[in-house]
């Protein structure tokens, strides 16, 4: 964070800023803090979205009472939820039916899993996804038809695993690098056109899952 602080110096309002604190830290008091501390680290006064890391032992309702606290000073615009699966989601909808503004999951083209029921259930309810490691860590980028698909475009692989992502509804993208040329060609993503005849390959070269599957992490 104290990194990121010195990159934003001086474009703050630029800047959609994302933190996150950890579930030891989830209960009122805790979670309190650690966004204070964030935002000391960070040096900024707001946070544009503060996440829950994933489900730990407080209760949820204890940390989402600190959220609406942190909201209603000021200190974060948003709260939100990474790493839950549709029961968590349920829960988190009873108690706070307007105010969770995404869940942050792992989705790429080798990890579909979310399809059966965690993407479905957050596009209902208007919820976004968050998809992070979009291109599983590199591993699934000498994938013959991801490619051909990119050899046909005159992109990388990277791109086109991205544009995927980009493809399907209420999905966002968190591709990471801390190369400006890799961020540059992330960015360009955005301008690739799949086809049908693409998606479709791609689908047979990733299938979809055919029965629920327990929510992943990397």
């Amino acid at each position: 964070e104290e990194i990121v602080a010195d990159v934003i110096a001086g474009q703050r309002s630029r800047i959609f800023l994302v933190s996150k604190v950890y579930p030891h830290n989830a209960t009122r008091q805790g979670t309190i803090q650690a966004c204070e501390r964030s935002l000391k680290r960070l040096k900024t006064d707001y946070l544009d979205l503060y996440l829950l890391h994933w489900r730990g032992s407080v209760p949820l309702s204890e940390t989402f009472e600190a959220f609406i606290e942190l909201q209603q000073a000021g200190k974060i615009r948003d709260f939100g939820v990474s790493n839950f699966d549709q029961d968590d989601l349920e829960e988190a909808h009873r108690l706070d039916r307007h105010l969770t503004a995404t869940d942050q999951v792992l989705y790429n083209l080798s990890r579909r899993g979310i399809e059966w029921n965690v993407l479905p259930w957050c596009r209902q309810h208007q919820i976004p996804v968050m998809a992070y490691s979009p291109i599983e860590q590199g591993r699934i980028l000498k994938n013959r038809a991801l490619v051909t698909i990119s050899n046909q475009l005159k992109v990388t692989p990277a791109q086109v695993a991205i544009a995927w992502l980009l493809h399907q509804e209420n999905v966002i993208v968190i591709p990471k690098s801390s190369r400006r040329d890799r961020i540059q060609e992330n960015y360009a993503a955005l301008e690739i056109s799949l086809t049908e005849t693409d998606l479709s390959a791609l689908d047979k070269a990733f299938p979809r899952p055919r029965q629920p599957q327990p929510l992943q992490m990397l």
